[in-house]
């Protein structure tokens, strides 16, 4: 099984499954909220057989019956400022820079303004993980921010944000 996320500027994000039995699937969620399931012919994985749009509504009860946990976004109003946050789990894959190594060469608040509040791991979850964790790949890291917070984290963890300096 693989997962790809592709940033589409002015349009959204493009997230596109193989399951392992080979199919190929994607979502494109677009900044609005509209969601479109793309599903692609099983002898050509380049070939989109049909797609279905989403309304967020409609997005949002699909997430809820797939995945309850992940369908985690809210408002939070302080005074006079209203701040949309949402929640996301981001996995570690074995191509991550950041594999085998700590939690705190992320830099993910400080250069995302996204805050990683646990780490899912097989063996179990690691709630408010210190900055001396060390990242295992298959980590599942669950962020908090904004979306665009959280999409650098991401694509930070991906090793698509900054990724001259991660070298050093």
């Amino acid at each position: 099984m693989t997962t790809r996320r592709t940033p589409l500027p002015g349009v959204g994000v493009q997230y596109d499954l193989s399951t392992r039995d080979g199919r190929h699937i994607s979502v494109v969620a677009h900044q609005d909220g509209r969601r479109f399931l793309g599903f692609y012919r099983p002898d050509d994985p380049d070939a989109c057989q049909a797609t279905i749009p989403l309304d967020p509504d409609e997005a949002g009860a699909l997430a809820e019956l797939i995945s309850p946990e992940e369908a985690a976004s809210t408002t939070v109003q302080h005074g006079d400022i209203e701040l949309d946050l949402v929640s996301e789990r981001i996995t570690v894959e074995p191509q991550s820079p950041y594999r085998g190594r700590l939690l705190a060469d992320t830099m993910a608040r400080r250069r995302t303004g996204a805050s990683v509040v646990a780490v899912l791991r097989r063996t179990g979850a690691v709630p408010s993980p210190r900055p001396d964790f060390r990242l295992e790949a298959g980590d599942v890291l669950l962020v908090v921010g904004t979306r665009q917070g959280v999409d650098a984290a991401a694509e930070l963890i991906a090793g698509t944000l900054g990724a001259d300096e991660d070298e050093a």
